[in-house]
C-alpha cells in the first residue's frame, strides 16, 4: 500500500471512502430500478458501497485498456466483454501503429477479458439491464476511453439509460464521456495539466481479481442487510 501526499480536495482515504462520498450524488436512485455496473477490479470497492446506498444490484462489466507496445503504462484505446473497441486515433496516428500492431495488441486484451469474465463470472449470464437505469462505476477517468468502451458495450444492452459515476476525473476525459452517457457524476472534476486517479487517494494500490471477487461476495452478503459491518479490509 502506497501513501500519498495530500492531494487537491476532496480527499479520498480509499476505495471505499470514494464510494460512499459518490453514493451521495446518487441519491436520487435510491430504489429505483437500477443496475451498478463496476469496472474490474478498481470499480468494485466503489460499486459495491453506491449499490449498497441505493438499494442496487450490483454486476460487473469488464473493459481494459490496449496497452500501447513497449510501453504497457500508455494506452492506445479500450475493449469491452462483449468486443466492443474504442481506439485513440491521435495517438495511433502520433505513434504509427500498424494494424498488424493494433490487431495484436487487441487479441491480446480480448483473451485477458475472456479470462477474467470467467473469473467474474463464472458461467453466469450478463445480468439483464434492459429498461434499467445502468450505472456505470470506476475508481476515476484519466483518458476516459475504457469507460467509453464500457458505455458503448452496455448500450447495446438496451437500458433505460446509462449514468457514469466516478468519484473523480480529469475534465478532458468528463467532456468525451458526456457525448455517450445520459449522464456523469463526479465528486470532484479536476482541470490540471497532468491528472492521475491515484493522487486523489490517501492510500492506493492496484487490486487484484481476488480483491474485486471479496466485494461481490460482500454485497451478495450484505444486500438484503446493509447495516452488517464490512468483512473487507479498506482498498
Amino acid at each position: 500500500m502506497v501513501y500519498r501526499a495530500p492531494a487537491p480536495q476532496p480527499l479520498f482515504e480509499n476505495r471505499f471512502d470514494a464510494g460512499k462520498q459518490l453514493a451521495e450524488k446518487l441519491t436520487a436512485y435510491k430504489n429505483e430500478q437500477a443496475i451498478v455496473l463496476a469496472i474490474p477490479n478498481g470499480g468494485l470497492p466503489v460499486g459495491l458501497q453506491v449499490a449498497l446506498a441505493i438499494a442496487a444490484e450490483l454486476d460487473v462489466v469488464i473493459a481494459r485498456k490496449i496497452p500501447i507496445p513497449l510501453r504497457p503504462e500508455g494506452g492506445f484505446g479500450a475493449v469491452a466483454d462483449d468486443g466492443t473497441m474504442i481506439l485513440n486515433n491521435e495517438i495511433v496516428r502520433s505513434l504509427g501503429l500498424t494494424q498488424s500492431q493494433i490487431n495484436y495488441q487487441v487479441a491480446k486484451v480480448r483473451n485477458d477479458i475472456q479470462q477474467r469474465s470467467l473469473i467474474f463470472r463464472n458461467n453466469r449470464q450478463l445480468s439483464v439491464v434492459t429498461g434499467k437505469t445502468a450505472i456505470i462505476i470506476d475508481d476515476g477517468l484519466a483518458s476516459g476511453f475504457t469507460m467509453m468502451a464500457a458505455v458503448e458495450s452496455v448500450r447495446r444492452r438496451r437500458p433505460a439509460r446509462i449514468i457514469v459515476a466516478v468519484p473523480v476525473a480529469s475534465e478532458m476525459a468528463v467532456r468525451k464521456v458526456e457525448k455517450i452517457a445520459d449522464r456523469v457524476v463526479t465528486v470532484h472534476t479536476a482541470l490540471v495539466p497532468k491528472f492521475y486517479v491515484s493522487y486523489y487517494y490517501r492510500y492506493w494500490h492496484e487490486m487484484t481479481d481476488d480483491d474485486g471477487l471479496k466485494c461481490i461476495r460482500e454485497w451478495e452478503v450484505r444486500r438484503y442487510k446493509p447495516n452488517l459491518k464490512s468483512i473487507n479490509q479498506p482498498l
